[in-house]
């Protein structure tokens, strides 16, 4: 027992508000296998809980093992995919249960350095997996675990810059414990998700306030320092829409690399053509069968979409044009194939359901 008036050990005092305070009822923390953890990490970047939720379900319906997910097509996982965004991670996901399956026998590893080698995992990723599936003592620092550690250290500066990290990493190996490591783990998150928040954070709740150095120094509103203000360019693409008399859709699928990639999406016009232009070229569709759509805008982290629609409802397939990526999947809304969509798509193809179908031939 501490000495009366000594303060308790942080991981302690967390481990022991968790036990009666924190989150003990989601999906992934029934049967924490690393494959399990592993996919809940990944789908909680940059997304809500709330909305994980029934993706993770879904996908652990659908692939209940990491062999079940390296066997099945890249397609199928950004369909399972769709509406999360962020979709490199769903392809990493793939490419590293296709090399568990290869190098590891279908075992995911439990070697801290063979698990960073997985495309898609870093050193926080990587240590949340082995300290909550298999309580191996790891520290970790996603975003919320940056909040509390920043505020409770009272570490300055943007926890991007990388003295800045340094300074968080070294916080955040000097507070996990030898032992009941995952249930640590699972403290400091709970607690930065729902105390330690980023507004009006409820530190009268707090565990370890008394001794929280951004508390007492009355700065924890100013704390972490939030990420230098920028302006995000404006890219502007028109996009065209091909329907048929059934209703079908013409899609195309990306590239792997760069915005959606690998999802199918409708075909871009390229740089320095117009679209009647293209359109009549490359698709055989005169100028007058087009009319334009409301834009669509859509934001990344690092610039603004918008996407500007051009519908033209035809009776004949266009014969002359191929996509980059292959062939075109003429997508039937009334019964989707199951491939990865991005949001803006997903949008374009319910607004689509309300425009009647105006049938064109090629001849006008």
């Amino acid at each position: 027992m501490p000495a009366k008036g000594a303060r308790r050990p942080f991981a302690e005092r967390l481990i022991e508000w968790a036990a009666n305070h924190g989150r003990h009822h989601l999906p992934w923390q029934r049967s924490r296998t690393p494959y399990r953890v592993w996919i809940s990490e990944i789908m909680l970047q940059q997304t809500q809980v709330a909305t994980v939720i029934a993706y993770f379900e879904r996908f652990m319906d659908r692939f209940p093992e990491i062999t079940d997910l390296a066997a099945a097509p890249v397609d199928e996982v950004l369909h399972l995919w769709s509406g999360l965004g962020y979709y490199s991670r769903a392809r990493n996901i793939h490419a590293a249960a296709k090399q568990v399956a290869a190098e590891h026998g279908g075992t995911f590893p439990t070697n801290i350095s063979e698990v960073m080698a997985l495309p898609g995992i870093g050193r926080s990723t990587a240590g949340a997996i082995l300290s909550l599936a298999l309580d191996q003592s790891q520290p970790i620092l996603d975003g919320n675990v940056k909040r509390v550690l920043a505020r409770h250290r009272a570490i300055d500066g943007w926890p991007g810059k990388s003295t800045v990290s340094k300074r968080l990493w070294a916080a955040a190996e000097a507070y996990t414990p030898a032992l009941q490591a995952g249930a640590y783990t699972q403290a400091i998150m709970d607690l930065g998700a729902t105390i330690c928040l980023r507004s009006s954070p409820s530190c009268l709740l707090c565990p370890v306030s008394r001794d929280c150095e951004g508390r007492l120094q009355g700065r924890i509103g100013e704390l972490p320092a939030p990420r230098p203000k920028r302006e995000r360019p404006l890219r502007q693409v028109d996009i065209v829409i091909l329907r048929d008399g059934a209703g079908r859709v013409a899609l195309e699928q990306r590239p792997p690399a760069g915005i959606w990639g690998g999802l199918w999406g409708f075909p871009e016009v390229p740089d320095g053509q117009t679209v009647d232009g293209w359109l009549a070229g490359s698709w055989g569709v005169a100028a007058g069968h087009i009319r334009p759509l409301a834009p669509v805008k859509h934001g990344f982290t690092h610039f603004e979409l918008t996407m500007h629609p051009h519908l033209a409802d035809i009776t004949f397939k266009p014969s002359a044009y191929v996509a980059e990526g292959g062939e075109l999947l003429w997508y039937d809304p009334a019964a989707p194939a199951q491939v990865g969509l991005a949001a803006p798509v997903t949008r374009l193809l319910k607004a689509l359901t309300k425009l009647k179908v105006q049938a064109y031939d090629e001849n006008g």
